[in-house]
């Protein structure tokens, strides 16, 4: 007995300490609108939130589309892209990126190719059955090619092909060519089929001074590897187009920045004016420009260090617009593991966004002659 009174007690503190916590933060959030996502999922230890936003998104898209809640595998994108970018990283003799990073349309290039696998079906818990951890199993990938592009003989051999994806399947696991889902067979390519889901139905955007609105160029961020090509358009209408996705019931994918000062951990982001001193009131933000955008970018205080998934807007006591924010780093974490970003923070560090054709307007689809 008195063990479930202390057990209960601790509860209550625990439960008063997380309270207390929560009320040292300046905002009270009322979400406004919000479109339905599936559950939180923690990365881990492991660079690759680009296939954790991305599978979110997608398993969005498939409840949008009547589809259910799905748990699709994030690491047979993950598996399928290691390869590529290994083989990418040789041929230009080390100068390629070769990280653990990637960008959405990197899952969506796996589905048009492979196809989709179910979580259950492609865990990846080899290493630690709880969390992803690929500290490990990069490095030594990392080290292997680095030992072909500057081996002595001259000659690399096709035997590193077959090696490297011999330390991705003991890391990760082979991926099965067919599986069963409701006494069903299928294989990657099929289930996706099934679900009906189709890449060419999503577009990137980017909004920068340097490359040509209203036209498709390359984004020069370093996981953009496969060098592929974002539509450009003013900050104004890439705002207007976020909110019309959310509008319409769409969320839609963010690339950008969550590693710098005002990315609270608490579970809020924002951009504070100079002057701001921390209160118990919501802080002053900068009216975010263009130009502000532009030279972020280019000093590298916006940098493409994290994508999430934005499925929803709310507003704090002011009326202050934000973003409700699905991240990747577990329940534990910001509320419930999501994030409220402000649209200033939004206007200023976002790099890029994936939406649905379906959200942009007619005339922004002249414009981009789309």
């Amino acid at each position: 007995m008195k063990t479930i009174t202390m057990f209960f007690l601790f509860v209550f503190i625990a439960t008063l300490f997380a309270q207390d916590k929560k009320s040292d933060i300046p905002h009270q959030f009322d979400i406004i609108k919000k479109v339905e996502a599936s559950s939180v999922k923690s990365q881990g230890r492991t660079g690759t939130c680009w296939a954790f936003a991305t599978t979110s998104f997608i398993e969005a898209e498939l409840m949008r589309m009547g589809k259910g809640e799905l748990d699709i595998s994030e690491m047979y994108f993950i598996r399928k892209d290691y390869p590529l970018k290994a083989e990418k990283f040789v041929r230009y003799h080390g100068l390629s990126n070769f990280g653990p990073g990637g960008l959405g349309h990197d899952a969506l290039r796996t589905i048009t190719n492979f196809g989709i696998l179910p979580e259950a079906v492609y865990g990846g818990k080899l290493v630690d059955s709880k969390n992803y951890n690929h500290s490990e199993m990069h490095g030594i990938l990392e080290s292997m090619l680095k030992c072909v592009v500057n081996q002595k003989s001259g000659k690399i051999s096709s035997l590193w092909k077959p090696a490297f994806n011999s330390v991705l399947d003991v890391y990760l696991g082979e991926f099965p060519t067919k599986f069963n889902v409701d006494e069903t067979e299928y294989t990657p390519k099929s289930f996706a089929e099934f679900l009906e889901f189709n890449p060419e139905d999503y577009v990137e955007l980017t909004s920068y001074t340097h490359i040509p609105y209203y036209e498709k160029s390359n984004l020069e961020i370093p996981d953009n590897w496969t060098n592929a090509e974002y539509y450009n358009i003013p900050i104004d209408e890439l705002m207007a187009l976020i909110d019309n996705s959310i509008d319409m019931g769409y969320s839609f994918l963010y690339d950008g920045d969550a590693g710098k000062d005002f990315f609270y951990r608490s579970g809020y982001a924002v951009i504070p004016t100079d002057e701001w001193e921390e209160s118990d009131e919501p802080e002053e933000e900068k009216d975010i420009t263009q130009e502000m955008r532009q030279q972020s970018f280019d000093s590298f205080v916006t940098t493409d260090d994290h994508l999430m998934h934005i499925t929803g807007v709310a507003k704090n006591q002011n009326g202050t617009k934000f973003y409700y924010t699905k991240n990747s780093w577990g329940k534990k974490k910001g509320y419930d593991g999501y994030w409220y970003m402000s649209e200033s923070y939004v206007k200023l560090m976002t790099v890029s966004i994936m939406v649905h054709k379906n959200v942009i307007s007619k005339e922004l689809k002249e414009k981009l002659k789309f």
